[in-house]
């Protein structure tokens, strides 16, 4: 049998990531099996290890991707203005509404600590939408706007209370709504820390 090309190679890999995704999303970590990916994908299961090495390889790429989606939406919602303090809070609140998604919600904040370990989760987490948070409140703190004696501890406690909001707003009976006022609460949050 012909050896696959680069090309195919990654197009195998990216519907296996797919096919995870969606799988690990509706039924967590624990409920999907890689017999049940490779078949969603149209390969063996063979092609799955090839891949990703294991079931907590292949986790560990949906994460990555789950995270990279959050961030992307962070930093497209805080792209949106010039006044730095507008674009935190725009960035926030894209922090909120994209964690919100099942697909990422289970994923990124419920399984993912679990599976890989808060460590992994948290290395993940400062590749993306953390260190977002951590370069604007740095800014904020160099124009002299923020109010706070540790920017690394400001970040990590709003880094933490925007997980837990985005988790509890995901299990009430009216989500949006529930991140509606969460939103409102930070909001008076970070006006707080304003000088």
């Amino acid at each position: 049998m012909p050896r696959a090309t680069r090309a195919q190679s990654e197009a195998t890999a990216a519907r296996v990531l797919d096919a995870a995704w969606a799988l690990f999303a509706a039924q967590g970590y624990p409920g999907v099996g890689l017999e049940e990916v490779a078949q969603r994908a149209g390969v063996t299961r063979g092609a799955v290890y090839h891949h990703y090495g294991s079931k907590t390889g292949l986790f560990h790429a949906v994460h990555a991707r789950a995270q990279a989606q959050v961030a992307a939406a962070v930093e497209a919602a805080a792209a949106g203005s010039d006044d730095p303090w507008e674009a935190l809070e725009a960035g926030s609140r894209a922090f909120l509404d994209a964690s919100l998604g099942d697909r990422v919600r289970q994923v990124m904040l419920v399984d993912a600590p679990v599976v890989l370990g808060l460590d992994a989760w948290r290395a993940e987490d400062a590749r993306g939408s953390a260190r977002l948070l951590g370069e604007a409140l740095t800014a904020l703190a160099a124009a002299g706007v923020l109010r706070v004696g540790s920017v690394p501890a400001c970040a990590a406690l709003l880094s933490g209370a925007m997980n837990e909001a985005a988790l509890w707003a995901a299990a009430t009976a009216d989500p949006r709504a529930a991140v509606d006022d969460a939103w409102d609460v930070l909001r008076q949050m970070l006006a707080a820390l304003r000088t």
